[in-house]
């Protein structure tokens, strides 16, 4: 059995979705984060697809999001050059996933590409988060952000 250790974002890449869920339950929603988080990709199956993509996701496509806690406004950090783009608005409000609060990362009126995208995080460690992707009301994906390198 594999051991999470929530302030090592990497040791989230082989847990199942049923520890992700845990984890995002008993997760805090404090202050929204501000600076450069390191984004995983998470994808819940455990063992070797998940490392496989978390590896190749942050390779090829995502990096993480530069967030901005003043204005309330994220980009997402896409590709080895670091391009920030799809832009997504911040707020607090009860999940969809479990009813909680959380931290919102809303797409809907800032990106057409994204538009059906809203990503849900709360804190697992200190400068930790751990985030799940709705398409539309659909969870389709994990992902955290560390903020503390």
């Amino acid at each position: 059995m594999h051991t999470i250790n929530t302030a090592d974002p990497a040791t989230l890449i082989t847990a199942t979705r049923p520890k992700l869920a845990k984890l995002f339950s008993s997760g805090r929603v404090g202050a929204i984060p501000d600076g450069r988080g390191r984004g995983t990709v998470l994808l819940g199956t455990g063992g070797l697809p998940a490392r496989v993509t978390a590896g190749l996701a942050y390779a090829l496509a995502w990096r993480g999001k530069v967030v901005s806690a003043r204005t309330a406004r994220l980009l997402n950090i896409l590709t080895p050059l670091q391009i920030e783009a799809i832009e997504a608005v911040i707020y607090k409000q009860d999940s969809w996933y479990d009813g909680a609060p959380c931290i919102v990362l809303d797409y809907s009126k800032t990106s057409f590409a994204a538009r059906r995208i809203r990503d849900e995080i709360r804190e697992i460690a200190p400068g930790v988060f751990l985030g799940i992707v709705f398409w539309g009301r659909r969870h389709v994906l994990d992902f955290s952000l560390d903020f503390t390198r």
